[in-house]
């Protein structure tokens, strides 16, 4: 079983830096010639709405990214499929049909957009997964280790929890089916919680909605009872937000929550960890994935191979292609400990983003302010 180091250096960015510094010599005479200038285009295809990360974090630093490697030629054309497949086949579609260099993929289903990705793949056009594995001819896949994601979050909870035993009643509420991210994502939890916790309710949430997951878990507290749910495990941000909504409305005051996990960082899981509603969340490095992602997609229509092979060391299989070149991102546990070694260091938020007035008590408790 792997070893997971839960403890935070001083700046994760460093993660970044050693992630992607193995990249610096690759436009000097080691890599390929390139057989594109750098006037390219670079799609970028974000699959939801309902997790800012996309739009404030993700797309943002691509686009920089881009502009920087290809000295302000290089452009990127961005859509978000607001969870719709049918949505984003119809952007890939256009993608593809305007004839951009390469597209950056985060699937809606990683399964359904098979056919699309084939297209891309017929049309000449690389496709580099990003997040979610996508099926198909995908070129590439740049994300973070999903197994450990979840591996983070179980144990963290059972850490929460104290001396856990089977006694300890866990409502699971899991992803959306549709994402394999979320499969990697329970499999990692179920490494750290199976056989010492016993699950008493587990769900899986279409399309990560914070409604549906709210619903599941007013279900799971009537069946269990408020009082008898030693933890939750929340997949992402998003849907903690709606479990807490759910827990205090079956009565739970906020001082007497049982602990939830989440995954993203979110300003509002951020502030919810603070004020101790929340308490952890899975804080992955956004630019350490953005900026290897953006390298790798001009690297590949570039034809810097080395470049390229040098980024996307690991390999990865999904249920249609193997062998797939990867570059796996590692996480970090987010605590009340750790804010400003995390998403502060990072320039995620600054702190006062994250200690508004509601939250200024708490803040100067953690000596934040």
């Amino acid at each position: 079983m792997r070893r997971i180091a839960i403890a935070v250096v001083a700046s994760t960015m460093s993660l970044s830096l050693a992630g992607c510094g193995m990249l610096g010599a690759s436009e000097g005479g080691v890599s390929a010639t390139p057989t594109r200038s750098d006037d390219i285009t670079v799609g970028v295809l974000m699959p939801e709405e309902t997790n800012t990360r996309y739009a404030e974090f993700d797309y943002p630093i691509i686009k920089r990214k881009v502009a920087e490697l290809t000295g302000g030629k290089g452009r990127t054309d961005y859509a978000n499929a607001a969870a719709s497949t049918k949505k984003q086949d119809t952007q890939m579609q256009r993608m593809i049909d305007d004839k951009v260099d390469v597209i950056l993929l985060d699937a809606v289903d990683a399964k359904a957009i098979e056919p699309m990705v084939q297209k891309a793949k017929d049309a000449d056009i690389p496709v580099i997964a990003y997040d979610r594995l996508a099926q198909g001819p995908i070129d590439a896949y740049v994300s973070f280790d999903n197994e450990l994601v979840g591996e983070v979050q179980g144990r963290s909870l059972a850490e929460a929890i104290g001396t856990v035993s089977l006694s300890d009643k866990i409502v699971m509420v899991n992803g959306s089916p549709t994402d394999p991210n979320a499969a990697q994502f329970k499999k990692g939890a179920l490494s750290e919680l199976s056989g010492r916790v016993t699950i008493a309710k587990s769900y899986d949430t279409d399309k990560w909605s914070p409604e549906v997951a709210e619903a599941n878990m007013a279900k799971a507290i009537d069946a269990i009872g408020k009082s008898n749910i030693a933890g939750v495990y929340s997949a992402n941000d998003a849907m903690a937000g709606g479990i807490i909504k759910a827990l205090e409305t079956a009565g739970v005051s906020a001082g007497n929550l049982p602990p939830i996990t989440g995954q993203d960082a979110e300003l509002s899981a951020v502030q919810r960890i603070i004020a101790g509603e929340q308490f952890m969340s899975v804080y992955k490095p956004y630019p350490a994935m953005a900026e290897a992602a953006a390298q790798a997609a001009v690297a590949k229509v570039q034809g810097r191979e080395l470049q390229f092979a040098a980024l996307t060391r690991d390999k990865v299989d999904s249920p249609t292609t193997k062998g797939i070149p990867a570059k796996l991102v590692t996480v970090v546990a987010l605590t009340k400990s750790n804010i400003k070694q995390t998403v502060v260091a990072d320039g995620i938020y600054k702190i006062s983003d994250i200690c508004t007035a509601k939250f200024k008590a708490d803040c100067q408790a953690l000596k934040l302010i």
